[in-house]
């Protein structure tokens, strides 16, 4: 049964049959914007803008967590990482991450104590196992992996845990729509709304954005059936100029998500503003540590100063993620920048815009 429903929607023929009903249904310039890293890559590995026809531009936006990370939290990263007697857990693609000065992984390299882990309660444990040091886990992303982290953050308060705390940089997908759209540089026509976040805070959560923007949002799986059903949905909703807001994947999304999941997220973090590399401050876009919680908040524990950093010189990363730029018009693309010698987050994540057009794309 698995198989076959795994088939179904990597099946050639019905894949044509879409691509022959965009090509049918596309009479005009349209510009869409798909707000997921693993939406950019599955485009790029199954070829998908090929397929399309020429009017039809894809964007990849502000879908990557790492990406989105502003220059001025990796530069804080690096200055915890050089602390005496703290730890660092991360997730790996981190690592590579270049910041003002260095990067976790050349700070490892000279003697920081800085551990990928697979899991936030991997950082508990670590703590657990090391009550002489500090650790601190990077909490880096989006509402999919903000509820894990805060499952960890609770259970090292159930703990008694004294030396864990975690760097709070999560950002939350809908505000950043409204931030896209307030921006007059930007053109979308319609989003490719992301999956995995989706599970999690439901279609629900778009509806404040589609009502006030009344732009045609679906939100889409990653097989390539999935992705082309998503594009054909907004390409109709566009071209009869009746937009809407769509679950194209209600095998995995509800209306409401993950009620659960959900809880765990409010009971140990709050709203508050966020930078975001390319869009800059965006009022409640991002999750900090409740205050009844503050104890294990690494930027109040360490009495970090996180500056507002300015972009390596020369990087289009963030105009990248607005959409604004691809990343063959940035000037150091395949020439000071590339995957072995990134200057931007855009070429280091497995979700980033530069890595898949330098993977999969000639240009």
């Amino acid at each position: 049964m698995t198989i076959a429903y795994a088939e179904e929607y990597r099946d050639p023929a019905i894949a044509q049959s879409l691509v022959r009903q965009i090509k049918a249904a596309s009479a005009r310039p349209i510009r869409l914007m798909e707000v997921c890293g693993t939406h950019t890559m599955a485009i790029f590995r199954h070829g998908i803008r090929a397929l399309l026809p020429e009017i039809i531009s894809l964007l990849s936006g502000p879908g990557c967590p790492v990406c989105v990370t502003a220059q001025g939290d990796i530069d804080a990263f690096v200055e915890l990482s050089r602390m005496p007697n703290v730890t660092l857990a991360t997730f790996g693609d981190l690592m590579r991450v270049p910041g003002s000065g260095s990067s976790l992984q050349r700070e490892t390299a000279e003697g920081a104590d800085v551990r990928v882990v697979y899991s936030p309660l991997d950082a508990v444990s670590l703590a657990a196992e090391a009550p002489d040091r500090e650790v601190v886990f990077l909490g880096v992303g989006f509402e999919t992996t903000a509820p894990t982290i805060a499952a960890a953050l609770l259970s090292a308060r159930k703990m008694n845990l004294t030396n864990f705390s975690i760097y709070c940089a999560h950002k939350t997908v809908p505000t950043a729509l409204n931030a896209l759209m307030d921006n007059p540089q930007v053109q979308i026509d319609g989003f490719l709304l992301p999956g995995h976040v989706s599970v999690i805070i439901g279609l629900n959560a778009y509806r404040p954005f589609f009502d006030r923007y009344q732009t045609p949002g679906v939100v889409a799986g990653f097989e390539p059936v999935d992705v082309l059903r998503g594009i054909l949905a907004l390409v109709t909703m566009i071209e009869a100029g009746k937009p809407e807001l769509d679950n194209g994947y209600p095998r995995a999304v509800t209306a409401q998500g993950n009620l659960q999941a959900q809880q765990v997220m409010a009971d140990a973090f709050e709203p508050t503003d966020a930078q975001w590399r390319g869009l800059g401050v965006i009022p409640g876009s991002g999750l900090s540590i409740r205050a009844e919680l503050e104890a294990f908040d690494a930027v109040k524990r360490f009495g970090l100063e996180v500056a507002d950093t300015p972009e390596p010189k020369g990087c289009a990363c963030g105009e990248i993620l607005s959409g604004t730029k691809t990343p063959p018009q940035c000037a150091l693309f395949r020439k000071k920048c590339s995957p072995m010698h990134p200057v931007g987050p855009c070429m280091v994540s497995s979700e980033g815009t530069c890595a898949a057009y330098y993977r999969y794309s000639s240009q």
